[in-house]
């Protein structure tokens, strides 16, 4: 059956999580945060992460970019706010309480939206990637990491099953690459440029030129 979710269970989901999480996911999610920082580094100054949590990937990012971070928890924000002011990381210019599928900001302002470990959370994922596009340039990228599953994954199916036990605990295990992918597509101004491989992925989507 299918699986759904609540805003108001998820903030008391991180509201939990929020003491502990660092120690569980710091090294786990390491390789896949590093690359997808990397990616949206490379695209301009002005970024975008949506779903900033904890802060683990704000000390990624080149001290010459503009970083905003928006989260749904208050709970990690505060974690998240601690670290920017203890590491000196004076390239993030603001970290808020924002839901991903209402962004409050103006369209075009990004060079790119990262989302990481998020996008399989949310309530829409479709309307999240939406208002990504919104407020992205043209020219720019929207960079997802997150656990995701291959579409001829022969586990597909036990995913699946683990989906409703992975949710209690702010977490998804079926979530598949085509679905970006194919919301790529029918918008005609993406393109995939990469999809990763590995347990996490981290997927690319080039929003083409104005003039394209």
């Amino acid at each position: 059956m299918p699986v759904t979710y609540d805003l108001e269970g998820q903030k008391r989901v991180y509201a939990t999580w929020a003491k502990f999480y660092d120690k569980v996911y710091l090294r786990l999610l390491a390789r896949a945060q590093r690359e997808a920082v990397a990616a949206a580094c490379a695209c301009g100054p002005n970024i975008l992460e949506i779903g900033v949590g904890t802060g683990l990937t704000l000390a990624y990012f080149t001290p010459d970019r503009r970083v905003l971070g928006a989260d749904l928890s208050l709970d990690m924000l505060k974690v998240a706010n601690r670290k920017v002011a203890s590491q000196g990381l004076k390239h993030v210019k603001g970290l808020m309480v924002m839901d991903a599928c209402r962004l409050g900001f103006g369209d075009e302002r990004f060079d790119a939206v990262t989302a990481q470990f998020v996008i399989t959370l949310v309530p829409n994922p479709e309307q999240a990637l939406d208002e990504m596009d919104r407020v992205l340039k043209p020219g720019g990228e929207i960079i997802i990491s997150s656990r995701l599953v291959d579409d001829s994954a022969l586990t597909a199916p036990l995913w699946a099953a683990l989906a409703p036990i992975a949710k209690a605990i702010g977490w998804s295990t079926d979530f598949k690459v085509r679905r970006l992918t194919d919301w790529a597509a029918r918008t005609g101004r993406y393109d995939t440029v990469h999809v990763g491989k590995g347990y996490f992925k981290v997927v690319r989507l080039r929003k083409r030129p104005a003039s394209a």
